[in-house]
Parts: C-alpha cells; sequence; structure tokens
C-alpha cells in the first residue's frame, strides 16, 4: 500500500532525536527508542507514525509542526530527559486535543512535577541507552493507543476545566493536511534521488517547489543540508536568501548560512552574520565554532600571503572565538580541539592549552564512554595524542579512527591537521618521526577511493 492510499489514523510522536547524555552521565539513544518500540507499536495499533522534525529545522516551531499537534488523530509523546521542545508541543496538543495523546518515558526517569500525577507507558534501557525489552514495551505501548480509540479524556487542560469547549477539527481540514503530508514525504524522496545526482538536480528539486512559504519547513532544510553535504556553497547561500522570513530567522539556518558564506569567500558576510546571533541568541559551541572557522581561515590566507604579522592577528581572534565555544558547551569538543591545535600552532605556543588539553580529552572520553562515538572522536584522540607527543596514544587512536572506516576527505582533514602540528614542531628543533609514520598511513587510506556513504560534515571542519 502507497502512502498516498493509507488511510490509517495519523499518529505524530513528539520526542528528541539522537543521542541525549541524561543528567547522570548516562546516555538515551532517542532513535533506536523509536525504531525499536514507539514506530512499531503505532503500527501495530494500525496507525501511521509520523515523527517531529524539529531536529532538521532547528527546533522552531514552525506551521507544519503546529498543523501535526492539532491535526494528528493521535499522538505519543516521549517525555525523557524533560526535552523542551516535547513538553512545549505537549502543552499545545493538551490545549486542543482532549483525548488520543499517549505519555512515555525511560523508566527510572522521574517526571516534573506538574506531569508527575498523568500515566504514562515506561520502557526499559540498558546501560548503554537502548531499548532493553522492546518487545513486551512495544505491546505496552500498542495496548495504550488502543485503548486511546475510546475517547478517555487524558488532557489536563480539559479534566480540570469542565465544560470547556473542544475545538471543532474539520473532516475536510485534516484531509488538506494528509495530503499535505504525503506531499512532503515525496519531496524528500526526490531530494534523496536528487543527491545522487549532484547540486544541478537538488537545484531542480528546489526550483519547482514553487511559492517556498507554502513548503514544509523539513523540505527546505533537507534541501539546504543536502546541498551542504554536497559541497554547494553558493547554492546554500541563493537557498537561504530565498527563504520564508520565519525559517530564515532560525538559529540552525542562520550558522548554515554562515558557513555557506564563508566557504563561498565571503568571510566578511559571514563574521558579521555569526557575531550578529551571538548578540541576539548569545554563545553556543557552534556559532563559536563557525565563527574560529572564518578567523582561522584569514590566518591561513595571511601565512599563504607572507603577511606575518596579519597571520599572528588572525590566529590569536580564532583561538579566542574557538575556546569561547568550548567555554560555553564542555560536551562539545570539536571546538576545545580547534582551540589547542591553535595553540600548539601559535609561536610561541599559548601556554593555555595545557590546561585546556586535558578537558578536551575528557570531553570526547565521555562521548567514547557512551558507545555514541564516530569516526571525529577518534581522530580528536589522535589530535590530542599529537599535540600532547605521545606516540603510543597516538598509534592507538589512529588504529581505532582507521577502523571507523571514514570518508576519504574527512581523512585528508586529519592528516592536514596532523602535518601542520609536525611541522610546527620541526620548526622547533623537535623530530618525530612517528608521526610521520602515522600521517603517511593515514594519507594512504585517503587516497583510496571507495564507495561513497551520506557523512555529513562536521559544521566547523
Amino acid at each position: 500500500m502507497s502512502e498516498d492510499d493509507d488511510l490509517r489514523p495519523l499518529c505524530f510522536i513528539l520526542m528528541p532525536f539522537g543521542t541525549k547524555q541524561d543528567p547522570a552521565g548516562g546516555v538515551v539513544e532517542f532513535d533506536a527508542v523509536y525504531r525499536q518500540i514507539i514506530r512499531p507499536a503505532v503500527e501495530a495499533a494500525q496507525m501511521r507514525p509520523i515523527r517531529a522534525d524539529e531536529e532538521q529545522v532547528g527546533g522552531i516551531i514552525h506551521k507544519p509542526m503546529f498543523e501535526r499537534l492539532v491535526l494528528c488523530e493521535y499522538a505519543v509523546a516521549d517525555l525523557t530527559l524533560a526535552n523542551p521542545n516535547v513538553y512545549y508541543e505537549l502543552g499545545v496538543r493538551h490545549a486542543v486535543r482532549p483525548w488520543s495523546t499517549v505519555l512515555s518515558f525511560a523508566g527510572g526517569f522521574r517526571l516534573p512535577f506538574d506531569l508527575g500525577p498523568l500515566r504514562g507507558v515506561p520502557y526499559a534501557l540498558d546501560d548503554s541507552g537502548r531499548p532493553a525489552e522492546p518487545e513486551a514495551d512495544r505491546e505496552h505501548l500498542t495496548t495504550s493507543l488502543r485503548a486511546a480509540r475510546d475517547q478517555a479524556t487524558d488532557s489536563p487542560v480539559f479534566t480540570l476545566l469542565e465544560g470547556l469547549p473542544v475545538p471543532d477539527v474539520s473532516r475536510l481540514k485534516t484531509d488538506v493536511f494528509r495530503e499535505q503530508v504525503d506531499l512532503a514525504n515525496e519531496r524528500h524522496r526526490r531530494i534523496a534521488q536528487a543527491r545522487e545526482d549532484g547540486p544541478a538536480a537538488v537545484r531542480e528539486v528546489w526550483r519547482g517547489l514553487g511559492d517556498l512559504r507554502d513548503v514544509d519547513s523539513g523540505v527546505l532544510v533537507d534541501v539546504l543540508l543536502t546541498l551542504r553535504a554536497l559541497d554547494a556553497h553558493q547554492e546554500m547561500v541563493e537557498l537561504v536568501e530565498a527563504l520564508p522570513d520565519v525559517l530564515a530567522a532560525a538559529t540552525m539556518v542562520r550558522e548554515q548560512y554562515a558557513f555557506a558564506l564563508n566557504r563561498a569567500g565571503d568571510g566578511t558576510r559571514a563574521e558579521a552574520v555569526l557575531l550578529r546571533l551571538v548578540q541576539e541568541k548569545g554563545p553556543s559551541s557552534e556559532t563559536y565554532g563557525l565563527l574560529g572557522r572564518v578567523y582561522k581561515d584569514r590566518w591561513e590566507a595571511a601565512l599563504g600571503a607572507g603577511e606575518t604579522l596579519a597571520a599572528r592577528g588572525h590566529l590569536d581572534k580564532a583561538i579566542a572565538a574557538y575556546l569561547k565555544g568550548f567555554e560555553s558547551d564542555w560536551r562539545d569538543a570539536y571546538p576545545g580541539i580547534n582551540a589547542v591545535q591553535l595553540m600548539g600552532l601559535r609561536e610561541p605556543p599559548d601556554p593555555r592549552a595545557h590546561d585546556v588539553l586535558p578537558v578536551v580529552r575528557y570531553s570526547v572520553q565521555r562521548r567514547l564512554d557512551s558507545g555514541s562515538a564516530d569516526y571525529w572522536d577518534y581522530a580528536t584522540l589522535l589530535e590530542i595524542a599529537a599535540l600532547a607527543e605521545d606516540p603510543a596514544a597516538a598509534a592507538d587512536a589512529a588504529a581505532q579512527a582507521l577502523a571507523a572506516r571514514p570518508e576519504p576527505w574527512a581523512m585528508a582533514s586529519t592528516v592536514a591537521t596532523l602535518r601542520r602540528l609536525r611541522e610546527a614542531r620541526e620548526r622547533r628543533g623537535v623530530q618525530t618521526p612517528w608521526a610521520l609514520e602515522i600521517e603517511r598511513t593515514l594519507q594512504r587510506t585517503a587516497s583510496t577511493p571507495r564507495a561513497s556513504r551520506p557523512t555529513e560534515p562536521r559544521s566547523t571542519a
């Protein structure tokens, strides 16, 4: 049965995406919870799951999101870790739907006081943050969803305020909404196909969307990130400048705009966008990481032009920006490793690196311990070992990085970083043949073509 012929009731899933840390230092693998428990439970209840797309659109609340909250016949809200977006969306849902909303959360997680009296369906997690008893938990959630069809009031708004009128959601509007959901899904499929054919094909899909004010925000951000994955930076700039104002003003979109501007050679505008974002929204590891990259590129350009004094000024600004990014969120090792790298390349070296490096190591080690590490975490460990001049640790990290089977471009980026660090040591009279051997090993891997896979580059890489 095609989606166009799928007449099952729609069930909207409100939950975080990806891997999130809990206050005790563990993690929750929300994508695994969705795949192994929530989605199959919804389907077993003869409903059609639609997952919230706040991660793709940078957390903003937009028109399609409100339509999903109001018009989907059923909803499941995962309240684990008290994600603010989920709680806001649940509040909207409870304000307009007296029944048909089922709550779920990880066992052992304590709900906030105001939600304590509400009934929910707990699920079990193992030590890695993944479902421990998926079959049993699926059955319990399916049972609750089937019970929701009885239209017993589950909204505290309608429970406590007797006589509150129930909004009339017309059948015509619901049918139109279902068509819009199917259209958005079809557009996502077309974008995925166009990615295989390159930037020109993605641009063709984008141009065929019509008035962008009428397009699902998730679709537009999908186009934007697809262009980024294809290194189509000028096309990214053009798309953002054509977006509706409410979406173009979103933090994530503005960060991607600055990223694209810098990669397209307009670092001045990129800097202005990022500084304005910090002024309006406050510091973040992502915004300052991108700003650090703007200054890092200026440093490299000045070095190439032989402008020694200007290069030193740009380098100091890059270090300061990366350091502010790391200080704004110690859990994000990426701006931290960039800061200490550049501190090591400075002449003379920045002594603050000795204090920052252990914190960066701890930050990346927490990700490794959580079981959610990727290539970049092992690459960070390798760069830390190189900075600490620890050949044994560098060899171990290099082996783990190779085992992660990175894309050649990612390995080439790491090789370039290691080369800069080694050459800086050699200029100071320190020979490190072990570092050169690791570089050569990684370079051979980076030079070996292999099948492409959709891996997103880190924005500040």
